[in-house]
């Protein structure tokens, strides 16, 4: 036995290094891949193909800023610091030589923030205003009933979608003396962070309504979430600590449930465009007292990681113009080799700009006090599931949608009903679009079968059966599956919808590239053992220290 033990040791070892090694080469080969079909079709006669690309900093070469998201965002960031700067000096030197706490921190947040968001918004500020407004009348009316829950949420969802559909509203539509209002937009279209608005007007109500009731929106926080099969979209470093979830999960006193406080986390500064988002309970918590979770230390750590990443983003876009390739409909044009390269360097691409954008607000957030829950758990090339990887992708995202949809909705035992209630609910709240009600739907029918196997796995008779070789063969082919799966979904909802995927399946689903499509299924098992070694790393390593 004892033999028996040490023969798998050393060919789990010798697995390990082959794994890490077919890691290294393939991650090389895409690299170059990538970066000489950039070079290629930036260039030359091939030139005027790709859109989006600027002139860079790095040995002349120009950059991908073909990414509207990410154009914004690199653009505005320094002026977005200097206000990060301004707004949380200015914070803490009214902290230390006033005292400031609770209300009186809210009165100064709602001040600086009203003052950044006209400026977002200019005049459509006030179409902000009358919706949150009666959002705080029909929750301080009706907290506490039955039928409240589901009044809150019709009223934000019909607020959602109307400025989907109507891009926002005009002041004209109220008179043609109104329209000079119009004029006056400012630099962000409103209905566009809309969404993040509307998320924080459903938590305020629904925690209220959880206090008034005298009834937490979960019995046990730790041990629901232990129980939830379903992880629905949402640092290296910490996810968030016990205080935060703690702080979400009870209730603050009745006299912080007022209008003051409601304005400021709506338009708190910080967090206002993009997240990471924050229930109403903790963020009201922590203006009495602040984070004592991340030392000052660990802050300055996290803001230079950030930076290594913020250079890892801009080499990256100086040799490889992934989103410029796909955006521009180069990918039609390209070998099936190469669409796969393309695709799989998209994802990774949007996987670094939204940890990038979301940890720069959680940054800030956390320098003023304010601790959220970190978007970005795991990289994108460590999750080989759907739970695991909608659990570590806008993981904050993930906990809200638990919290006041998935748990209100039943948990667990509507769990296969749930995925499709949710899913064409983030669909909605990210953009009324068919690409994205088919990424929605697309995503709901792979998890079907990972449930339902997850669900097999759990069961006694498969006990002894998860410690034999097979099982673990078998996790890392399914893994593969699930990758797969999982980047096509990504690719119809976020590079080329629909009808592109139709040309895509006929360009990559022929005989002639069958070893291909093998390659790739292999490349991903390989990763998958990768990732298997990892979680097993990592298990050892949490029970020595136990």
């Amino acid at each position: 036995m004892v033999v028996a033990r040490k023969q798998q040791s050393v060919w789990r070892g010798m697995e390990l290094y082959a794994c890490i090694a077919y890691a290294v080469l393939f991650e090389v080969f895409v690299f170059w891949r990538s970066s000489a079909t950039s070079s290629e079709y930036s260039s030359g006669a091939n030139g005027r193909w790709l859109y989006g690309l600027k002139p860079g900093w790095i040995a002349g070469r120009q950059m991908d800023l073909s990414d509207t998201q990410w154009r914004n965002f690199r653009s505005g960031l320094p002026a977005l610091t200097a206000v990060m700067a301004a707004f949380s000096i200015l914070g803490a030197c009214l902290r230390t030589s006033l005292g400031l706490k609770g209300r009186g921190m809210a009165r100064f947040w709602l001040l600086a923030s009203s003052v950044y968001v006209i400026y977002l918004h200019g005049n459509c500020v006030l179409f902000i205003l009358a919706i949150v407004l009666g959002n705080y009348i029909l929750t301080k009316a009706l907290a506490g009933k039955v039928v409240f829950p589901y009044l809150l949420w019709i009223y934000n969802l019909t607020f959602l979608v109307s400025n989907r559909l109507y891009s926002g509203y005009k002041f004209a539509s109220f008179g043609e003396q109104f329209a000079f209002l119009d004029q006056h937009r400012g630099a962000l279209r409103w209905h566009i962070s809309f969404n993040m608005v509307m998320l924080r007007m459903v938590s305020f109500g629904l925690d209220y309504h959880w206090a008034q009731i005298s009834q937490p929106s979960t019995i046990n926080w730790e041990n629901h979430m232990r129980k939830c099969e379903l992880c629905t979209p949402g640092i290296s470093g910490t996810e968030g600590s016990s205080c935060y979830l703690s702080r979400q999960e009870k209730p603050v006193s009745g006299a912080q449930y007022n209008l003051v406080t409601y304005l400021a986390y709506l338009l708190y500064a910080p967090l206002y465009i993009a997240g990471p988002i924050i229930t109403f309970n903790a963020f009201a918590s922590q203006l009495e007292n602040i984070q004592k979770a991340y030392s000052r230390k660990d802050i300055a750590i996290y803001g230079l990681r950030w930076l290594l990443c913020f250079l890892l983003i801009e080499f990256l876009t100086h040799h490889c113009y992934f989103n410029a390739l796909a955006i521009s409909g180069v990918w039609q044009r390209l070998s099936p080799l190469e669409i796969f390269i393309i695709g799989y360097g998209v994802l990774n691409f949007m996987w670094l700009k939204f940890l990038l954008i979301w940890r720069f607000f959680r940054f800030w957030a956390l320098i003023d006090g304010i601790e959220t829950l970190e978007n970005m758990t795991k990289c994108l090339n460590n999750c080989c599931d759907l739970e695991t990887f909608w659990k570590s992708w806008h993981a904050s995202y993930n906990r809200y949608l638990v919290r006041y949809l998935y748990i209100p909705l039943g948990g667990s035992r509507w769990r296969f009903l749930n995925v499709w209630i949710i899913f064409t609910f983030v669909a909605i709240w990210h953009d009324l679009e068919w690409r994205l009600l088919s990424w929605a739907w697309v995503t709901c029918v792979l998890w079907g079968p990972e449930l339902l196997v997850k669900s097999l796995m759990r069961t006694p008779q498969m006990a002894s059966f998860k410690k034999t070789n097979a099982y673990r063969e078998c996790h890392a082919l399914a893994g593969s599956l699930n990758i797969t799966g999982l980047m096509l979904a990504n690719l119809v909802g976020f590079v080329v919808g629909p009808d592109g995927m139709k040309l895509l399946a006929s360009r990559m689903l022929s005989r002639e590239n069958v070893p291909l499509l093998l390659a790739i299924v292999f490349s991903f098992y390989i990763g998958t053992k990768l990732m298997l070694a990892i979680h097993d790393h990592a298990e050892k390593s949490q029970e020595s220290k136990k």
